[in-house]
């Protein structure tokens, strides 16, 4: 009797789930908001305190889920019918890069570090910072970028141009530390380095937000101010 009552949850359980993401949208998978998160969250966890709770009976899982998937389409709804109450449930797109220049600010106020920025921008096919005019980070975590004119995507058979060496942006400072075996591996020392600093009127590294070097273009440099 157990295994059979436990089959009955189970199989309740799985098509009240399935019900509840159709009806409440696919946006429930693939635009993972932090509301949407969290709701996911939860229904796994009712269902799957239901199902090893001997007090618990079929009927609650019943209630529980179904509660659950009405408040989501509630929630859907006034997303729908209010754009005051959607800013607050899904957020909004907060801009990182603004012209070409990376907003601090905002990095920290996501709780963001350079890394986490430059691997985003590299899922993105944006290798180098200098490349982007605009960057936002969406709600629910992933990026948007606009690249500048002169690096938006062509191919140089639509000109008829023989194909280039292409090279791979190198970090030399991030956040005010320099990073010296990247500095090695370009095969240059510190002295290069604060040559070319002076020549963008850079005093110390403490100075430099980041600093890239690419073969071809030279070095990329934005300070803290």
């Amino acid at each position: 009797m157990k295994w059979m009552h436990l089959t009955v949850e189970l199989v309740t359980g799985f098509v009240l789930l399935f019900l509840v993401v159709k009806v409440a949208g696919k946006k429930l998978i693939h635009q993972i908001s932090p509301f949407t998160f969290i709701s996911a969250l939860v229904l796994g966890e009712l269902l799957g305190n239901a199902l090893y709770d001997d007090h618990v009976h079929l009927w609650y899982i019943i209630y529980s889920i179904s509660l659950w998937g009405a408040l989501l389409l509630l929630v859907e709804y006034m997303n729908q019918k209010w754009l005051s109450f959607r800013r607050l449930s899904e957020g909004k797109p907060t801009a990182l890069i603004r012209n070409g220049i990376i907003d601090y600010e905002a990095l920290k106020k996501n709780r963001m570090t350079l890394n986490q920025l430059q691997s985003l921008l590299r899922q993105s096919e944006t290798f180098s910072l200098r490349e982007v005019a605009y960057c936002y980070l969406e709600a629910n975590g992933s990026i948007s970028v606009l690249k500048k004119s002169k690096y938006q995507k062509t191919t140089r058979e639509d000109f008829q141009l023989p194909p280039q060496s292409v090279y791979v942006p190198i970090t030399l400072i991030r956040d005010g530390e320099l990073l010296i075996d990247e500095l090695r591996e370009l095969g240059k020392d510190e002295e290069w380095l604060r040559r070319v600093l002076r020549a963008y009127g850079v005093a110390s590294y403490q100075e430099v937000l980041i600093a890239e070097w690419l073969e071809g273009d030279g070095l990329f440099v934005q300070t803290y101010s």
